[in-house]
């Protein structure tokens, strides 16, 4: 395949507030335009469904890795497939390849929940190419969970071969972990921008950058957040009197951008877990020795925490009250997504241990189809003056 033509270049030369709106746009545009410039010029596509997988695996063979996370479509096509009572996110996860807006020659989702674990299989009697699931460790406290893991990253290293018609070399792995290295950084520079002065960009703005990665060649990302933190620095905004708040829910399932940008007004979005796969590994993944090795070493230790993974030495409360520390939050939004039962089943638990450190917290949920906050914007209106005023 010949060396791929930049699939998002518009932006180049524009002032800030005009990168972040053509930035928005092609997040929320559920054909995927930058997917399908990439197959116009030959390239093939690696699927994978919320909260982690390891793209550097898919980079590796010249794959472009596309992050499924669902999109505001009505799903019409997907719901004859799937049961009562679910999330939504699977369904229009599964609605965008029925519909033709997304195509790719391999899916890959991972047992985060009942769903997600079943999707493959669902996912599989509709489509004539390989999909198959991910089993991420589910005790990463054993002794053998990086070993394990790397030989199940080996497995799927393996079928991404097949795909991309080539062999991937230890060297095609360093070479991707160095770029998603940069990239993880830059990443966590963007947020270091969110806690320290989140009065320059707003918490829609940072998600909308963040999401690009689910769908852009990572290089290009990173030319693109190269560009953009400078004119985040130097934008001339001046802070305003808003409650610094962490909104906590947003790891599988998103919320709609208006929904966040509903919070922006009144509020501060110092820290998330927004698109957090995206961003789970913590620090540089080592570039010696076994890179398949150093990559599961990565997930164990060096990564954040969600619902999904369940590991005694990072207890979900616990982190989470760091993180209200570390962003010098003064409240959380503990939000769901509708019929998300990790999700909703954390609530409680980081519901008693807000309690107990004595942080506000709203309770509320969402649903990715959702077009009305009104309400929602004044409800927490009167939650951020009900603190500001006790």
């Amino acid at each position: 395949m010949n060396e791929p033509q930049t699939l998002f270049a518009d932006w180049q030369g524009k002032p800030l507030d005009t990168i972040l709106a053509m930035c928005r746009e092609l997040v929320e545009d559920a054909t995927y335009p930058t997917v399908q410039r990439w197959r116009a010029q030959g390239g093939k596509v690696v699927g994978h469904f919320q909260v982690y997988f390891p793209e550097e695996l898919a980079h590796a063979a010249g794959v472009l890795p596309l992050k499924v996370c669902g999109a505001q479509v009505e799903g019409m096509e997907a719901e004859s497939k799937f049961g009562s009572y679910l999330c939504s996110i699977v369904k229009t996860s599964l609605e965008l390849a029925l519909t033709k807006k997304i195509a790719m020659e391999m899916f890959v989702t991972h047992p985060i929940c009942d769903a997600a674990r079943n999707l493959a299989a669902i996912w599989g009697r509709n489509f004539p190419y390989k999909c198959q699931i991910l089993y991420l460790p589910q005790n990463p406290n054993s002794r053998y969970s990086k070993t394990y893991l790397r030989d199940e990253y080996q497995r799927l290293q393996r079928d991404i071969e097949d795909v991309a018609e080539r062999k991937i070399t230890d060297d095609d792995l360093r070479r991707s972990l160095a770029i998603y290295n940069e990239s993880r950084a830059l990443m966590r520079e963007l947020y270091a921008i969110k806690r320290e002065t989140p009065w320059l960009i707003a918490g829609d703005e940072a998600f909308v950058l963040i999401a690009l990665a689910g769908f852009l060649p990572r290089e290009e990302y990173n030319e693109l957040l190269r560009a953009v933190l400078p004119l985040i620095k130097a934008r001339p905004a001046k802070k305003q009197d808003k409650m610094r708040i962490v909104f906590e829910g947003g790891f599988c399932e998103l919320p709609p951008v208006d929904l966040l940008q509903t919070i922006a007004q009144s509020c501060y979005v110092v820290d998330d877990d927004l698109l957090i796969g995206l961003r789970y590994i913590l620090s540089d993944v080592a570039l010696h020795g076994d890179p398949l090795y150093h990559l599961a070493e990565a997930y164990i230790d060096k990564s954040s925490y969600s619902p999904v993974q369940h590991d005694l030495h990072k207890p979900k409360e616990k982190m989470l009250l760091e993180r209200v520390q570390l962003a010098r939050a003064e409240a959380v939004i503990l939000a769901a997504a509708k019929m998300c039962e990790p999700g909703l089943e954390e609530q409680v638990t980081y519901s008693k241990a807000l309690e107990s450190a004595g942080i506000p917290f709203f309770v509320t949920e969402f649903e990715e189809n959702q077009t009305t906050f009104e309400h929602l914007g004044i409800q927490l209106e009167t939650f951020v003056e009900n603190i500001l005023f006790d």
